[in-house]
């Protein structure tokens, strides 16, 4: 029975989550396993609106601040090649990797 593994990515920083996802992508084309991605998937954006207080008498001010976390998914073929060269990728801090096995 194949497997294959889907991994999902995450990140504040677009730049560092698409250079991550396209590494992955290159080293399974180079090894010639199927893989599929990186998919963008919905990028959620958390909104918080802080109350900022005038100086004396006048309207109410608001600050509104935004913090967007983007997402890929990219699904490869299980090859022991693969996965060797994977967890050899130098990963930076704000972005998050999470594997996961998956029967086809």
């Amino acid at each position: 029975m194949a497997f294959k593994i889907r991994i999902w990515l995450w990140s504040t920083n677009k730049d560092n989550l698409e250079k991550v996802a396209w590494q992955i992508r290159r080293i399974a084309e180079k090894y010639g396993v199927w893989v599929s991605g990186p998919i963008p998937l919905p990028t959620k954006k958390l909104k918080v609106p802080i109350f900022r207080l005038p100086h004396g008498e006048g309207s109410k001010y608001w600050d509104h601040w935004e913090m967007r976390i983007h997402k890929r998914l990219i699904d490869v073929a299980a090859d022991e090649r693969v996965l060797r060269q994977l967890m050899r990728i130098q990963v930076p801090e704000d972005v998050y990797i999470e594997i996961k096995q998956v029967r086809q």
